[in-house]
């Protein structure tokens, strides 16, 4: 059974599955497109990735990887902790540049589904933290973008100046964005 709880923003969704343990650990289904599927949610992912970032305050996003290649994400965490975020950026949504934010680690197993149409951004909160996460479409570096991650309004909740990328720290303002994406309504 997969606990869904809606976050305000149209699309933006946490998922929690179940996880049966014992002495031995646990065990957890992750992700089931038939079960979710029955729930309204209806995403058919094709690629999977894994990120390590080393130190705290590793900060990767804000990110989108606009049409004809854009991506829905289920992102997770598989070890450590970090504060993940997703901002609507589908022109003419009511919910146009609000950010959702929730502290994903190894032990909650909280789940964020993040639809096409959204930046995509996390903060680690723990040394050696690992993040998965499932994609609707293949990588395209040409569909590739960011926005900069300090303009969106985002409380990281973190002290001091983040560990950049290069491409991370010169990306542009929000402001100055030219979103590709549209808002399609509810059914988006």
């Amino acid at each position: 059974m997969m606990q869904v709880e809606e976050t305000g923003v149209p699309g933006l969704l946490v998922l929690t599955p179940q996880r049966f343990g014992d002495a031995r650990g646990f065990f957890s289904e992750c992700w089931n497109r038939q079960r979710l599927s029955e729930q309204g949610i209806d995403v058919d992912f094709v690629q999977d990735n894994h990120s390590l970032s080393q130190q705290v305050g590793t900060l990767r996003g804000l990110h989108y990887q606009a049409p004809p290649h854009a991506q829905a994400k289920l992102v997770r965490c598989g070890r450590g902790a970090l504060f993940d975020v997703a901002v609507d950026i589908r022109r003419g949504s009511p919910t146009y540049g609000n950010w959702f934010g929730i502290e994903l680690t190894a032990e909650n197993g909280k789940q964020l589904l993040v639809p096409a149409g959204f930046l995509h951004g996390f903060i680690t909160r723990a040394p050696e933290t690992e993040i998965l996460y499932k994609c609707s479409d293949y990588y395209a570096p040409d569909c590739d973008g960011a926005v900069a991650w300090d303009s969106c309004g985002v409380d990281w909740g973190f002290d001091g100046a983040p560990l950049l990328s290069d491409k991370d720290a010169t990306a542009p303002a929000l402001a100055e964005f030219d979103t590709p994406f549209t808002w399609q309504g509810e059914s988006a």
